[in-house]
């Protein structure tokens, strides 16, 4: 794809953020696929990291890879999380959850000292909202969040599977893609699906990332707040 060496430049640039003794967040997505395996390439040369991953799908790929694995219970405080996002906005909030993964990525996200989010130069954006803002929601509430969400001015989607089955997370839930069109107010429209009874999480994450790497042309811009 043509995105392809965008994403594995902004990752493995990443990965060489990480230290030597680091707990480290490992994101899910197909940008943070070639952080992990770049750390995976830093494990095998030496380095000593222990990761936690954001998703059943990443831990496989960091267990392919040789990375230690551990959990939030033995390490609750994360030195650096690294993960993809599907929109960067320039103050660096995000819409993140294309992969189903969110919740895992946010828990993860919060409890880091630093998050750098990694992406291609297609996901940066002059405001959110292209891409359609995932929320988790628990199965049992869908038609009630669905009504809550369109109150809000959004078209809902039920996320489902290749073959038609709806998606069931890591965690057990739903997803709903919302299309809102521009999100001017991000932190607003963030407050209000958390006070939705049966929205287990959201996709936009606001204040967590503090680094963005974009691959461009053969390169990797940095962004720091």
């Amino acid at each position: 794809m043509a995105n392809e060496p965008e994403k594995e430049a902004a990752g493995r640039a990443a990965a060489q953020l990480v230290r030597d003794g680091d707990i480290v967040g490992l994101g899910t997505g197909s940008t943070a696929y070639f952080a992990v395996v770049a750390l995976g390439e830093r494990v095998k040369a030496g380095m000593k990291i222990l990761g936690i991953p954001t998703s059943s799908q990443t831990a496989e790929l960091a267990r392919s890879m040789g990375i230690p694995l551990t959990t939030l219970d033995e390490h609750p405080e994360i030195d650096i999380t690294i993960d993809g996002a599907d929109e960067i906005a320039p103050d660096l909030s995000l819409i993140k959850g294309g992969g189903g993964a969110l919740l895992r990525e946010k828990v993860v996200a919060s409890a880091s000292k630093k998050m750098v989010v990694i992406a291609d130069s297609s996901k940066v954006v002059a405001v959110l909202g292209k891409f359609p803002l995932p929320v988790e929601i628990i199965p049992f509430a869908r038609t009630v969040v669905e009504k809550k969400i369109a109150a809000l001015g959004a078209s809902t989607k039920l996320r489902t599977t290749e073959d038609g089955k709806v998606l069931v997370t890591d965690n057990g839930n739903h997803i709903l893609d919302c299309s809102f069109g521009k999100i001017d107010a991000p932190a607003t429209l963030a407050a209000q699906l958390s006070s939705v009874a049966g929205v287990v999480e959201h996709g936009l994450f606001i204040g967590l990332a503090q680094v963005a790497l974009v691959g461009r042309n053969g390169k990797v811009e940095e962004t720091a707040l």
